[in-house]
């Protein structure tokens, strides 16, 4: 059993595949980059900017599955310019001030709509069925 998290607080998927998947008591994220959830535009503001707009995202759809920042046991990081590791990381460090989850961070030749930045997760979700 399996069930899709969709949320207006994340922007709309860009192909053929869902914001995220409950699985087993298990969120599984699509990677989120740092899309604007209403326009579907990249913010301005370089990776600083990305980062924390791919964080915002990615909260959501770890809210909207019925879990938390708090849950969240793994992550990937997905970078245009490695040499972006210690800026990306300052953001993502105020989204797991205690107990922060697993993580790998690589550089990758290209994002989708060239970001900076992509991130995607999964987390817990006590008591779900899908």
């Amino acid at each position: 059993m399996r069930r899709v998290i969709e949320t207006e607080g994340a922007p709309k998927a860009i192909g053929p595949y869902s914001q995220g998947v409950v699985v087993n008591g298990m969120l599984f994220t699509a990677g989120q980059l740092g899309l604007d959830p209403l326009t579907g535009i990249m913010v301005e503001g370089g990776v600083k900017a990305q980062a924390l707009q791919a964080m915002q995202n990615l909260q959501a759809i770890i809210e909207e599955a019925g879990s938390s920042m708090a849950l969240v046991v793994k992550t990937t990081i997905y970078l245009q310019d490695i040499n972006d590791f210690s800026t990306v990381n300052a953001i993502y460090a105020g989204f797991f001030p205690e107990n922060p989850p697993a993580r790998s961070t690589v550089q990758v030749a290209r994002l989708p709509k060239n970001g900076y930045v992509e991130i995607e997760a999964v987390a817990l979700v006590p008591g779900a069925r899908g």
